[in-house]
């Protein structure tokens, strides 16, 4: 009988322990991440075979379906397990879908309190305040947002605070209202505008989550990294997933797929170790 090998942790400084290979719920809704899923029965067993797998960190946000993707993750794997259960505010839906930020206050609020209902819990293990825009990141004062679920922090409803499309000063304005556990932006091999965010993630034992690390609704496309893949026998999703891991001690990566067969690739990049001549031509993709 043959054990899958225990998938990476790491402990940030506030005592969140996660899988560095996580899994992200994003694709389990409809199409532009609205609706039910085409399939529902494989959204379940995606699920199932991600904790089966070893994965302990599920990203997920009440703006998927909206909903949608919280009740199948709460169907799926209630009463959860080991398991920490990241979700996300700062953006509700249009009735035809579109995205809508959502950063008042009071409806940060709200959106929080909506969470625990759709997974099932009394308590919120981490929640991310998501303030980026499409147009990128801003300097702009977060206090008042980042203030409003840090009280619900204080109360009791969640455990851990994090970030989501912000800059290395907004982190520093957060760090002097309450603990920021982790952070979640737009990174990957092609994508590097925030390699000192990670490196600063790092030195100060913050999770960095890279949203869309294989590059989202545009996958990543690059000549160095199918080389770089060929060259050592695994995918290109592999090693770009491979090389976020290694890219700093606290990165993590919550690849999102709605195929088990899918997810089982992803989730072997997490016992891909790059070698330092790979390493070297993929850091250039980014340069």
């Amino acid at each position: 009988m043959t054990t899958t090998p225990a998938l990476p942790t790491v402990t940030f400084a506030d005592g969140l322990t996660i899988t560095r290979m996580g899994y992200g719920a994003m694709q389990l809704a409809g199409p532009n991440v609205f609706g039910p899923p085409a399939d529902q029965a494989e959204a379940i067993a995606v699920l199932r075979a991600a904790v089966e797998a070893g994965v302990t960190h599920i990203d997920t946000a009440d703006f998927y379906g909206p909903a949608i993707t919280n009740e199948l993750i709460k169907q799926a794997l209630h009463p959860y397990r080991g398991l920490t259960i990241a979700t996300k505010v700062g953006a509700r839906r249009g009735a035809d879908g579109s995205w809508v930020p959502s950063t008042d206050p009071a409806d940060l609020q709200a959106q929080v309190r909506d969470n625990p209902d759709h997974l099932g819990v009394e308590v919120l293990d981490l929640v991310y305040v998501r303030l980026g825009s499409e147009e990128g990141t801003s300097d702009d004062s977060l206090e008042a947002e980042f203030s409003a679920v840090a009280e619900l922090r204080d109360q009791g409803l969640i455990r851990h605070l994090g970030l989501s499309g912000v800059t290395s000063t907004q982190l520093t304005e957060a760090q002097s209202i309450a603990p920021v556990a982790a952070i979640q932006n737009l990174y990957n091999l092609v994508n590097r505008h925030d390699d000192a965010l990670v490196e600063r993630a790092a030195a100060e034992r913050i999770a960095f989550a890279s949203f869309f690390p294989l590059g989202g609704f545009t996958p990543l496309q690059s000549e160095v990294l199918t080389a770089v893949a060929a060259q050592i026998g695994a995918s290109p999703q592999q090693v770009a997933l491979a090389w976020l891991l290694q890219r700093s001690s606290t990165s993590v990566v919550i690849p999102g797929t709605s195929s088990v067969a899918h997810l089982r690739d992803n989730i072997a990049a997490a016992s891909l170790d790059l070698p330092a001549h790979a390493v070297t031509q993929l850091d250039a993709i980014g340069a």
